[in-house]
């Protein structure tokens, strides 16, 4: 467990998935960070613990989870393995409050220990928030994918960020 600015972050357990699942499905009503309509359950949310997903939470002194940060395989290519795709969710009432930079701070510092070569995402350009966080924490915004999925009918683009998170490792192109 890891201590910042006031909050709590921790590795989620499958205990933790009905706080999860509520945080998420915030953000899915919200309709400000995900593309994802359907509401999640517990049981949805329990199936990130199979070992391969890294799923961090940030929680006040006393109570439970009020923000998520998850990574997952970008993709089962061996050619990507060290690459996470990741999400951060906030609770509603914490937002604001440096519970997202927190979570955040915390799944990258957990993806490096565990020897992850990058983190990335995508993020709604109208989202300033989140891309400022991420700016701040050494994301940077490499492109935009243009009309990249509908949400409630509509296509939406989608700003890319990513972090490399070493410096060596096998040989770097670029």
């Amino acid at each position: 467990m890891v201590v910042t600015t006031g909050w709590r972050t921790r590795a989620a357990t499958p205990g933790d998935a009905a706080a999860i699942a509520a945080i998420y499905n915030e953000g899915i009503a919200d309709r400000i960070a995900t593309f994802e309509t359907e509401p999640r359950w517990a049981g949805q949310i329990a199936d990130w613990f199979s070992g391969r997903q890294l799923v961090i939470v940030a929680e006040p002194e006393i109570g439970g989870p009020v923000a998520f940060a998850a990574s997952f395989p970008y993709s089962n290519r061996p050619c990507y393995a060290g690459i996470g795709e990741f999400s951060v969710y906030v609770r509603r009432d914490y937002r604001g409050r440096g519970v997202g930079r927190a979570v955040l701070s915390a799944l990258i510092e957990a993806a490096a220990a565990r020897g992850m070569h990058k983190l990335l995402s995508r993020v709604f350009p109208e989202n300033l928030a989140s891309r400022a966080l991420l700016k701040e924490l050494g994301f940077e915004e490499i492109g935009t994918h243009r009309r990249h999925g509908q949400l409630d009918g509509l296509w939406r683009d989608c700003v890319i960020v990513e972090r490399l998170l070493d410096t060596g490792g096998a040989q770097d192109q670029g």
